[in-house]
């Protein structure tokens, strides 16, 4: 038996979990949790928001694992990626893309039967955009991948807001734009903090086409946008002064990271932007849902 059949012969459960990343998508259910809650003044039906965050789960975890899947070939080069199932064989391609099939198709019956329509369109278009324009295209071509790109992991609050009230709204759209604004930020320190990884894998990454202080200082530069963006819903009376408070404090961090990163003292400035951003999000989010209800009460 060969080494790859042996590892095939393995394959667990986690695996397939895996393939779905977890925590990017719990990061997501996060934010379509609090778009849904922050629709409306009182509390979203039960059936709502168990089925619609359930159906956009199973999208998300489906074109996660798409991205497995296409990706396997470059993943393996890399370190951060080098043991995922399907690049390290413990799961064959046309197993992963039957289970990546089988999630999407679960998650749009969800969305059509027991949602609406119009969430479960809008999700489908999100899957498509992250599974196939990212990932098949925009990844390999350019180095704006993650700018152009970045919408399609920007939905999530919309698709929840829209699972409530059946309907496009403006509020919603700033929600999108926060998210949209924060990628390129949160991505690109990544990105620098694993330059050498993206080039080894040949993967038009800002810092491997245009260089590491190229890279910081437009870090800086989306940094500043997206502390202007965060304004936004208190510009627009979405929200109130406490959402402001955090917003202004949890962009100022963002900010100092940013600078941080630009000066080039700290080795590990990169790693540690990356990980502040992901706070920033989730804090930020939270943070609209404490006010939102503050503001009810």
């Amino acid at each position: 038996m060969s080494t790859q059949a042996a590892a095939l012969t393995h394959a667990t459960w986690r695996d397939y979990y895996e393939l779905t990343k977890p925590r990017v998508v719990m990061l997501m259910i996060l934010t379509s949790v609090i778009g849904m809650l922050l629709a409306v003044p009182g509390m979203v039906p039960l059936d709502v928001l168990v089925l619609g965050n359930l159906g956009i789960a199973l999208c998300a975890g489906s074109a996660a694992a798409v991205n497995h899947l296409v990706d396997r070939h470059i993943d393996i080069k890399m370190a951060r990626t080098s043991n995922r199932p399907i690049a390290r064989g413990r799961v064959e391609p046309r197993r992963a893309l039957a289970f990546a099939l089988a999630l999407g198709v679960a998650g749009m019956a969800v969305l059509l039967a027991f949602v609406n329509a119009l969430t479960a369109w809008l999700t489908l278009f999100s899957l498509l955009g992250y599974a196939v324009v990212y990932t098949m295209f925009l990844k390999r071509a350019t180095p704006q991948n993650i700018v152009i790109g970045g919408i399609a992991g920007a939905a999530p609050p919309l698709l929840g807001w829209t699972a409530v009230t059946g309907e496009l709204h403006g509020h919603a759209l700033l929600l999108v734009l926060i998210i949209f604004a924060w990628t390129p930020p949160h991505f690109w320190a990544l990105a620098v903090h694993r330059r050498e990884d993206y080039a080894k894998a040949d993967i038009p990454m800002l810092p491997v086409t245009h260089g590491v202080a190229y890279t910081r200082l437009h870090i800086l530069l989306y940094t500043f946008i997206l502390f202007a963006v965060s304004l936004l819903p208190f510009a627009t009376a979405m929200l109130g002064w406490l959402y402001l408070l955090g917003a202004v404090v949890l962009g100022l961090g963002f900010v100092y990271w940013a600078v941080e990163m630009l000066r080039d003292r700290n080795p590990n400035a990169g790693m540690e932007t990356f990980k502040y951003s992901i706070i920033y999000l989730m804090a930020l989010f939270c943070i609209m849902l404490i006010d939102h209800y503050l503001v009810a009460v």
